[in-house]
């Protein structure tokens, strides 16, 4: 069955960094657009970036401002989200999700926690 497995999650200083993964399993990974989306308290889901079957096509948020990058490897089966020079904004649990028919998330990990504080 189709798993999507987030990790990396945890908490950062202002300016800090952190790479979150999703480790796929159950689906030909390589096959798929995946992304990234967050959920802030009391917020909303929020599309954070997305990347294409392959890699060669990569999207993002306005509100990353250059600070986050999204990549893959599809030797490992895992997406990955560079978060550089985070923000308290960026507060927020983390989910990846393969896109499914209609460009809409078919299957969710379950979420790692991003906590940026002082």
């Amino acid at each position: 069955q189709v798993q999507l497995v987030e990790s990396g999650g945890g908490l950062v200083q202002p300016g800090g960094s952190l790479r979150l993964s999703c480790a796929a399993s159950g689906f030909t990974f390589s096959n798929y657009w995946m992304f990234w989306v967050r959920q802030a308290p009391g917020k909303g889901l929020e599309w954070v970036s997305g990347i294409s079957a392959g890699g060669s096509g990569t999207h993002y948020a306005g509100f990353t401002g250059g600070r986050f990058t999204i990549s893959r490897d599809d030797a490992r089966n895992t997406l990955y989200l560079q978060m550089n020079n985070v923000e308290r904004g960026d507060t927020a649990l983390y989910y990846c999700a393969r896109e499914g028919p209609g460009g809409q998330g078919d299957f969710w990990g379950q979420g790692t926690q991003v906590t940026v504080s002082s």
